[in-house]
């Protein structure tokens, strides 16, 4: 049985695509309250894995985790892409005409705002979880409440759920990183698969310096997804890069990489893995 590490409660999003990634194995999650102890968990224990969001087509990249991944030490070996889809559940005795309040995290009720806008009688709440919202109505029995979660969260809480679908943006998905101690990563990962990898540098402060990484990438026809710069703290206009690629031939990755060493500072592959499925 695998124990995977995962910000939030059973019910939650990362809940879900843990499932989804390992779709047809035994699992058991381990719920953080933040994305540090995910982290802490598999310096722990480093048969832990965790699984970890990295950015949402709606609301961006989720910074913070980039720091968390690169000082950790530890290993990207896949990806999962989560079609995110809020529904609003209430206690099942109770409807429409019973509430006053509304509660989940700030993301989620941001990607409801249209939803929210022609409910303008309920209170909106912000909470720390989206799936917690709906726990804590459920184990506390509070009246009037709405929780805006997965409805698969429903079914874990006895919730009644009222609509589903709620999200203003249909296209709403959030891209998960798998992660692990390094030394799994070779028993954990498919290696013929691997056609994705995530690298991170910073560069000399000079005219030039990134187009000139990037044009070596173009010559080894390496397929730049993703550019996240994010400022070093104490060296001004000083940046990291965090950068995904995407390639055919494993060989031509590492040629290019060789290729780009000499003109950064601090290169490092934070993973490199087959690229993630995208599921409802």
């Amino acid at each position: 049985m695998k124990r995977i590490a995962i910000q939030g409660v059973p019910g939650s999003y990362h809940d879900i695509a843990a499932h989804k990634y390992f779709k047809d194995e035994e699992i058991e999650l381990l719920c953080c309250d933040t994305f540090e102890n995910v982290f802490e968990s598999m310096r722990k224990d480093s048969s832990v894995i965790g699984v970890v969001a990295i950015e949402n087509t709606i609301a961006g990249s989720l910074l913070h985790n980039y720091e968390l991944l690169r000082d950790s030490g530890m290993t990207i070996i896949g990806e999962h892409k989560l079609r995110i889809s809020h529904s609003i559940m209430c206690l099942p005795d109770e409807d429409w005409k019973d509430l006053t309040e509304v509660n989940s995290h700030p993301v989620a009720l941001a990607q409801c705002r249209d939803f929210l806008q022609h409910h303008p009688e309920l209170k909106v709440v912000e909470t720390e979880d989206t799936a917690k919202s709906a726990q804590d109505i459920h184990e506390k029995q509070l009246k009037g409440h709405a929780a805006i979660c997965s409805k698969y969260a429903a079914g874990l809480y006895g919730m009644k759920i009222l609509q589903e679908g709620i999200e203003t943006n249909k296209h709403n998905f959030t891209r998960f990183l798998v992660v692990c101690d390094p030394w799994l990563a070779d028993e954990l990962k498919d290696r013929s698969k691997v056609n994705k990898a995530n690298i991170v540098f910073s560069l000399p402060h000079n005219e030039g310096s990134l187009s000139q990484v990037l044009s070596i990438f173009s010559f080894y026809h390496i397929n730049l997804t993703k550019i996240q710069s994010l400022p070093i703290i104490g060296r001004e206009w000083e940046y990291m890069f965090y950068v995904d690629v995407m390639f055919s031939d494993y060989l031509r990755y590492k040629q290019s990489i060789d290729a780009v060493t000499p003109l950064t500072k601090a290169l490092k592959i934070l993973g490199e893995y087959a690229e993630g499925e995208s599921t409802l």
